[in-house]
């Protein structure tokens, strides 16, 4: 059914991770529903919004980092990580 994708470990646990938070995200909406709010985005948000805004925002850091520097993908990733963080605290 999925023979077509190449499974490699940091495939599989690129996909688990991305499951994982929004398993996360789910229980903690659940748990404790959110309102809401306006931070610096030019938009009013809720949780789950800004997490999407951060994925996404993310996968484009990697991408100019892949497609204008010849720089370790490991800085990019730790960009995204502190972007993501900022975005769900202040976003």
């Amino acid at each position: 059914m999925i023979a077509w994708m190449q499974w490699t470990l940091p495939t599989a646990i690129f996909f688990a991770t991305i499951a994982a938070i929004l398993l996360v995200m789910t229980v903690f909406e659940v748990v404790k529903p959110c309102v809401e709010r306006k931070g610096f985005l030019p938009i009013a948000t809720t949780r789950g919004d800004r997490l999407f805004i951060g994925l996404l925002s993310s996968a484009y850091i990697h991408l100019l980092f892949l497609g204008l520097t010849e720089a370790s993908l490991w800085i990019a990733l730790a960009i995204s990580v502190v972007w993501l963080g900022v975005l769900l605290r202040w976003g």
